[in-house]
């Protein structure tokens, strides 16, 4: 008795010869709707599965597999010999392999024009039903889920049989491929509803690459992206030259498009280790680029630098005198390639790059055993925000600067300190484990450039000791959240030294 092989695709890329090469080797096809026409009009002779079932296809398609005929020959087991006996019993022919594709979910939520209706359309349900019966019977079956294994697989049915490890890895891809899309139908239901926190998180991802390995060497890693595409992120950016970006490289340029997108005017943000290193405003990109060079000139040597505008002629000459690991940018002048490309080590990213509008949108940090998740920290301030606290109030240059040190800080490791002046950062200290230690760091790094410099502080102050080493630098005007039971005693530091302080009312505390 012939072999017996059900297709039912969405993507009918290479179908036909599949099909072919199975019929070539003793397998007879049998069908339904689009995948049925396609190889009926290549001269393929295919069994409608209405003949095989007894059955009509109903409800415009949507009911046409869902029979046991279908299933029954799926889900029996070859050595059980009540199975055999029941297929008998009830005429049910075995199927030996099942080649499907589902319809295309995903596709259809990232077209900008699908209605609601197209959407919930195109959820398959007979599909998956079908994959996740013959994955279940791996052991019997050969199941099919990816254009790309139809090679390996003819050329294991020409050899006389799918080997049962190559059954069981194309069961196992089955059930991924089910569990994304069940995954993406979730979301879509979940986020329709409004709901941030539903009582099962489902996510799902696709692979871009295997890594060389992970923080370090003896990691392995692997970058994955969202199905549904996302302007601005970094998986949908275009790589113009370099070498393949590491885990690293990835989590640093994440970290400079994150703070990148605080600032509409030309910005260029320059990262080390996933904390800002150097960030600077200006009229005009070589500017800005000029003005986080000059925040901190030795740790942007071998940095990520993200900028807002495309990179120019000047911009890149200015950047080609550094070693940087990574430029991200909108795009860059036929000059200003010819001028990087020249360093064969620099990665070039093109990527549309925009000033962010706060959305409901999910941080996930992995903790053993389990996953917290939150909500992006997207809140941003305007001068109406801020409360003056002090006798002085900060002049209207203060508050540019306050507001600019205070977009800084949010992206910095805490505790965080943030010293900014002329519209660029001038000492940034991050991650250390109590405030005045944050302020020394920045203090410190800012050496004569403290004095008329403004502060930025992520959280508030405890005590009065931060604000008598900002006195002590020179500086003139301090933000942070207030909050502190003594808070009192920094607004009096403050008051002391004519040094104008603001509250936001908000923290912006970073793991």
């Amino acid at each position: 008795m012939k072999r017996r092989a059900l297709m039912s695709v969405s993507n009918k890329q290479g179908i036909t010869e599949f099909a072919k090469g199975l019929i070539e080797n003793d397998y007879e096809i049998i069908s339904t709707g689009g995948t049925l026409k396609a190889l009926q009009q290549q001269g393929i002779s295919v069994i409608p599965v209405n003949e095989v079932t007894g059955f009509p296809e109903i409800l415009d398609g949507r009911v046409k597999t869902l029979h046991p005929f279908i299933h029954g020959g799926l889900l029996a087991k070859r050595e059980n010999e009540l199975h055999r006996q029941e297929l008998d019993k009830y005429n049910i022919t075995p199927i030996d392999m099942v080649v499907v594709n589902l319809y295309p979910f995903k596709e259809t939520l990232n077209k900008q024009t699908a209605s609601k209706e197209d959407i919930i359309e195109n959820i398959d349900i007979g599909g998956p039903s079908m994959l996740r019966a013959a994955a279940k019977n791996y052991q019997s079956v050969t199941v099919i889920v990816d254009p790309n294994d139809y090679e390996d697989v003819l050329q294991g049915v020409k050899g006389g049989e799918v080997t049962l490890e190559k059954r069981q890895q194309l069961a196992a891809k089955v059930f991924q491929h089910t569990a994304s899309y069940d995954a993406l139908i979730t979301q879509y239901f979940t986020k329709g509803i409004g709901e941030a926190f539903p009582k099962s998180y489902t996510m799902t991802y696709e692979k871009v690459q295997t890594l060389r390995y992970g923080e370090n060497p003896h990691q392995a890693a692997a970058f994955y992206q969202q199905p549904i595409s996302e302007a601005g992120s970094l998986a949908s950016s275009k790589q113009l030259h370099g070498k393949e970006l590491s885990y690293n490289n990835i989590q640093d340029a994440n970290a400079a498009l994150e703070i990148l997108a605080e600032y509409d005017e030309p910005a260029a943000v320059a990262v080390k280790h996933m904390n800002p290193c150097g960030i600077g405003v200006a009229d005009n990109l070589s500017n800005a680029f000029q003005q986080a060079y000059e925040a901190d000139s030795t740790s942007i040597f071998g940095g990520i630098v993200a900028c807002n505008q495309v990179i120019d002629e000047a911009t890149a000459e200015k950047m080609s005198n550094i070693f940087l690991e990574i430029v991200i940018a909108p795009g860059f002048t036929e000059e200003a390639l010819e001028i990087l490309t020249k360093k064969k080590n620099i990665r070039l990213l093109e990527l549309e790059v925009r000033a962010e509008k706060p959305a409901l949108e999910h941080k996930y940090t992995s903790v053993k055993g389990g996953m917290l998740i939150q909500t992006i920290d997207n809140k941003r301030i305007t001068a109406s925000d801020l409360h003056v606290v002090t006798n002085r109030k900060p002049s209207e240059d203060e508050v540019n600067q306050l507001i600019f040190a205070w977009k800084a800080v949010k992206h910095v490791k805490s505790n965080a300190i943030v010293l900014a002046k002329d519209n660029r950062t001038v000492g940034i200290g991050a991650g250390q484990m109590n405030r005045i230690g944050a302020a020394k760091i920045a203090i410190e790094q800012a050496a004569e450039q403290a004095a008329g410099a403004v502060m930025a502080s992520d959280a508030f102050f405890p005590m009065p000791d931060t604000v008598e080493a900002a006195a002590k630098a020179g500086i003139t005007a301090i933000i942070q959240p207030g909050g502190s039971k003594r808070d009192q005693d920094s607004v009096d530091v403050c008051n002391e030294h004519g040094i104008a302080m603001v509250y936001t009312s908000i923290r912006h505390f970073k793991h």
